[in-house]
Order: structure tokens, then sequence, then C-alpha cells
């Protein structure tokens, strides 16, 4: 049974579309991003959709080729929210429950939009997190479902802001584990459950939000629309500048080689 740790968001729920069946090989557990890379460097999990700025810290691994949390353009939810002008932010919160997405934001501060505030890790809450700072960045369904015009704030959605710095997509998330986690039966297994949830987005939208069917039509939109759950040469060469100006501004501590899980033999 390979233990598998997944993303508790919307946007991770089609790379798990099946997998929770007891007759799938993997036993599946829902965190958030950061306990998910946790888990990963604990040996808590053998794979995880790990926040893809882990990969370049603790022990090597080795990723499941061709899946990827992403976009190329609009994301929709990672952004940073601020009550003020861009140029005026003097203090940014952080949210705690991300790690590449506040590489990201701290990145985009520096080398886009020129701008050095005071940054404050925080928990996870739009509001309160902008009634202590000038901003904040913000990921998952909470940046997703946030109203930033009844809050009176401005939306920048990071995933346009990367493709206008760089003009690449940006991977938020991969599969990963330790070399030898997986077969290449399981690799197989776990992009047919890919192929199977992106499919089927109205499905997983209106499961995850069971609880709130006024938000169904915007989560099947946002699965359809936003995220990309391919790892193309176009997306290598989104990670790979990410990672390059990570290291450059200290994020991680060097540039590692992205190496996958071998198609022939799983290792």
């Amino acid at each position: 049974m390979v233990r598998l740790g997944v993303v508790e968001y919307l946007n991770a729920r089609p790379l798990a579309f099946g997998l929770d069946d007891a007759s799938s090989g993997f036993s599946v557990r829902f965190d958030v991003p950061a306990r998910c890379a946790a888990l990963l460097h604990d040996g808590g999990i053998d794979l995880g959709t790990i926040p893809s700025i882990e990969y370049l810290r603790g022990e090597e691994l080795r990723i499941v080729p061709g899946i990827a949390i992403g976009c190329d353009g609009p994301i929709e939810s990672v952004a940073l929210f601020t009550s003020v002008p861009l140029d005026r932010v003097k203090t940014l919160a952080l949210d705690t429950s991300s790690r590449t997405s506040v590489a990201l934001a701290r990145i985009l501060c520096a080398r886009h939009y020129g701008i050095a505030p005071d940054m404050r890790p925080m928990p996870q809450d739009p509001a309160g997190m902008l009634r202590a700072c000038d901003a904040a960045v913000v990921i998952g369904d909470a940046a997703l479902l946030f109203d930033a015009g009844a809050a009176g704030v401005e939306k920048i959605d990071l995933g346009v802001a990367w493709r206008d710095f760089t003009g690449l997509p940006f991977v938020f998330a991969f599969w990963a584990g330790r070399p030898g986690a997986v077969s290449g039966v399981d690799v197989a297994a776990l992009q047919a459950a890919r192929d199977s949830g992106v499919a089927a987005a109205d499905e997983v939208a209106a499961e995850f939000f069971r609880q709130r069917p006024e938000s169904v039509a915007l989560g099947a939109r946002y699965l359809r629309d936003n995220v990309k759950y391919g790892f193309t040469d176009r997306e290598m060469a989104g990670v790979t500048r990410f990672y390059g100006e990570a290291v450059g501004l200290g994020l991680a501590p060097s540039f590692r080689e992205v190496r996958f899980f071998r198609d022939d033999d799983g290792h």
C-alpha cells in the first residue's frame, strides 16, 4: 500500500480521483501543502503533492512524470490582496499554509514589483491578515472564494504576475517521493487518476463543495479553466526559472536538477 499525502484544496482533488478506493493500492490523507511536505520529509507518507519549492530542500527526491498542479496565466487561488497601491505596501502577511506561493510572492516583490515590504507569516485568514497588514498573500480555496470587491481590496493574481514577469507557466506542486517509492505501475495509476479527475471536474467540484452548493459552478470552472495538470517542457522551463530565482534570493539552499521516477522501472 503506497501512502499518499494530498493537498486538501480543491485543485489537488483531481489527482486523487478514485485513489481512496480500497482496491486502488493506495492510502490517501489530505493536509495543507506545508504539512504534506513535512510528512514526506519525516517519512510519514511515501508520496506527496508537495510544494514545488520543497524539491530543493532536504533529501533528494523524484517526481512522478507528466503530472503537476500549475497554471499558465490566471490561477485565481494564489493571490496578493492589497488595500493600498502596490508600490505603497509596507507590510505583507504571508499565508503560513503555503511554502511555494510565499517564495513566489517574495520573488515577484523583489524582482518584478521592486518593493521590499515587512513580511509577516500569519495563519490563513484573509480578513484578519488584511486588518493587520497592508496586503496579504493567500492561497487555496480561501483565495478562490474571498470576495475582494466586497472587502474593498485589490486582488493581484500571482499566476498572471509570474507569466508577465517570465512568459512561463508556474508549477505550484507535484507528486514527489524518495527514489524507489513507486513502481511504473503506480506511476501509470497516478496518471490515469489525474486524467479521470480532470475529466470529472463537475463531479469533483460538486463533491468538494457539497456543503456549499453555491460554489460548485465556480469550482468546476476553476478546475477546467485555471488549473493545469500537465508537466511538459514549458512547465519544466517555468520550474527551472523559479528555482534559479529562489536560489538567487536565498529562498532555497542550492539549485537541483529535476529528476523523475523512470518510466521503465519506477525508480
